[in-house]
């Protein structure tokens, strides 16, 4: 394993024979790799499975953190291309779940080669309301947001929780939120959540070229359902959109029972032109 592959806690799973795809996944603010454990197990017996932690995530060292480099998305862009080079992965099927559908948009405006197609799980291209555009949030609430970070992690942690993920604070994937999110050292916690809040990818949209899977739940606190048909109307490449009867941010993590199947189902199906 390579200096990189080692920052970003790579991990290898399952296998390549008889020419079987090459599945990246990556996860969004506030968890790490452990977000996947329920889709995981359905794909290593199929396929090569790679996993990795954004710099940033409680999982890896916080010396690694350069607040400079990840002050905008193209920092980690250039982390998930320095991986896939490490690795010598020459194409995959990239399963990226809110800020990581975007890394991989950027990755994949650079090297179009590494990616046969990309699976957005509750992506956004901006967070903030524009004229003619719905993102969900004003600048108000995001300094609100940011304000609350700075005041009490732990408190804004526990609160944050339950909203994003949509249930209750006894459920599972409440409380494994909770603990990837307190795993982050709270400045950077901070840093991170205005990159990703603070973003505008609306400009770049049109320069890609892999096509792409847009997969977002009815209801969700950080992404509202207008902003997959954004996607999909301003996509450069082909696209697809599906919407699950589910709620919240993660549905990986609290629904697991409706999205894996979705996900299989794109992993393995081609969209129709």
């Amino acid at each position: 394993m390579g200096i990189v592959s080692e920052a970003h806690n790579v991990k290898v799973l399952g296998n390549i024979a008889n020419g079987q795809q090459i599945i990246v996944l990556g996860h969004g603010f506030g968890t790490d790799q452990s977000v996947w454990k329920h889709l995981v197990p359905h794909l290593v017996d199929e396929n090569k499975v790679v996993l990795y932690d954004n710099m940033g995530a409680g999982t890896t060292n916080p010396d690694y953190f350069d607040f400079e480099r990840y002050a905008t998305l193209e920092g980690y862009a250039y982390d998930l291309i320095s991986i896939l080079e490490e690795i010598q992965i020459q194409s995959c099927i990239f399963v990226g779940h809110s800020v990581s559908g975007m890394i991989a948009l950027i990755a994949s405006i650079t090297r179009p080669d590494l990616f046969s197609k990309i699976l957005m799980i509750a992506s956004s291209p901006r967070y903030l309301n524009d004229v003619d555009y719905y993102g969900g949030f004003e600048q108000e609430d995001l300094d609100q947001l940011f304000e609350a970070i700075r005041g009490n992690y732990k408190a804004w942690c526990s609160g944050f929780a339950p909203l994003a993920v949509g249930g209750d604070m006894d459920s599972v994937a409440v409380q494994e939120f909770s603990r990837t999110l307190f795993n982050m050292r709270p400045d950077i916690a901070l840093s991170v959540g205005q990159t990703i809040f603070q973003s505008d990818l609306r400009q770049i949209l049109g320069l890609v070229t892999v096509p792409c899977h847009i997969i977002q739940s009815m209801k969700d606190l950080a992404v509202p359902v207008v902003v997959s048909e954004y996607l999909h109307q301003n996509l450069g490449s082909d696209s697809i959109v599906e919407v699950m009867s589910t709620e919240g941010h993660l549905p990986q993590l609290s629904s697991p029972d409706i999205v894996i199947p979705v996900l299989l189902r794109h992993i393995r199906c081609d969209i129709a032109v």
